[in-house]
């Protein structure tokens, strides 16, 4: 790959969707470093904001960016496919959207705080510290809080 002389207006590290990505590296790839926004999902913010894909990021205006930012935060209103993103009829509010950043991990634990509130199967499992998606159990998952689970052998004491 070339190296492209750094302009004047070059910025080495862009502010993106709450994440701070590199300069030196093409759109397409220095989106992925933003927590959930994977490859699928940058090639299409790049298509459906009409940036080249292969320009790098510390090249983008500040027009370029507020684009991005508007298509990662509402992707439904630039005709983004509902099957592409990844909260699709959210059980609170039935809307259909694409969670990215801080709010992945807050939303997972809340649907877990939720199940285990309602004592769904699931709950049930995330609360005794199980396997929730039905994995076997009886040569994996014997670990109990760090300690090991299994055959304790019985010191021999030959005092004769």
């Amino acid at each position: 790959m070339e190296q492209k002389a750094i302009g004047k207006d070059f910025r080495h590290i862009v502010r993106v969707g709450g994440a701070d990505i590199e300069g030196k590296k093409q759109v397409l790839y220095a989106l992925r470093k933003i927590k959930g926004i994977n490859f699928l999902f940058g090639n299409a913010i790049c298509t459906l904001a009409k940036i080249d894909k292969r320009k790098l990021a510390g090249d983008l205006t500040d027009a370029e960016v507020e684009q991005i930012n508007q298509v990662i935060a509402h992707p439904e209103n630039y005709g983004m496919p509902e099957w592409i993103l990844n909260r699709r009829i959210d059980p609170e509010t039935g809307v259909t959207k694409h969670l990215f950043g801080p709010d992945i991990a807050f939303t997972r634990e809340s649907d877990i705080k939720l199940m285990k509130k309602i004592k769904s199967y699931k709950g049930i499992r995330h609360a005794k510290g199980l396997p929730v998606r039905g994995q076997r159990t009886k040569s994996n998952f014997r670990r109990n809080k760090g300690k090991t689970l299994g055959v304790i052998k019985k010191k021999d004491n030959k005092a004769e």
